[in-house]
């Protein structure tokens, strides 16, 4: 459950290989030695979708890994604004500036906006601040949420709290995406 928030994603691609390879402008070819060598091949992007996690681990110089993600369905995103980064589900692609059929394939790249569960970011405001996030007027709450922001503290934590308080101005077209 929970609402969706729409964060921009920061998922690297890789390169192509040396462009020093094949043939010159003028059909010049490269001399024999330079054809194949392991550190010019270059490998394809990754280029992961939404669904159940699949990650492959490629061998890379040194006998090292890299673990190239196929599928993800969980990402760890920041609210810049607020300094608070937490792990939650993806759910959804909705705008890529370059290119529609990432979008259609839900592929997840660099800058691609992304829906977000917004779940993870309401607790922490709702505990950081105590202050209710998202919720409409009137709306019945949890015995935990309800004990979360009414909890019985002693004047020197409150004091801190609505100090902080002063500082937790969202918004309102931020907030109406936690509902």
């Amino acid at each position: 459950g929970g609402s969706v928030l729409g964060l921009e994603a920061s998922c690297g691609t890789a390169g192509s290989g040396d462009p020093g390879l094949g043939h010159g402008a003028r059909g010049s070819q490269a001399s024999a030695e330079r054809w194949a060598s392991l550190g010019t091949t270059g490998t394809s992007a990754a280029r992961p979708g939404i669904g159940p996690r699949l990650i492959h681990t490629v061998r890379v110089r040194g006998g090292n890994k890299k673990y190239r993600a196929l599928r993800l369905d969980v990402g760890n995103f920041s609210w810049g604004s607020e300094c608070c980064t937490r792990k939650t589900r993806i759910i959804d692609v909705v705008y890529n500036a370059s290119n529609n059929d990432i979008v259609r394939t839900k592929t997840l790249v660099k800058n691609c906006i992304m829906l977000i569960d917004s779940t993870p970011y309401r607790q922490w405001y709702e505990s950081h601040y105590a202050l209710p996030l998202g919720r409409k007027k009137g709306a019945k709450l949890t015995p935990e949420e309800e004990e979360i922001l009414n909890k019985k503290r002693s004047k020197k934590i409150q004091k801190k709290y609505d100090k902080s308080k002063k500082n937790a101005k969202i918004s309102s077209l931020l907030e109406e995406q936690f509902q």
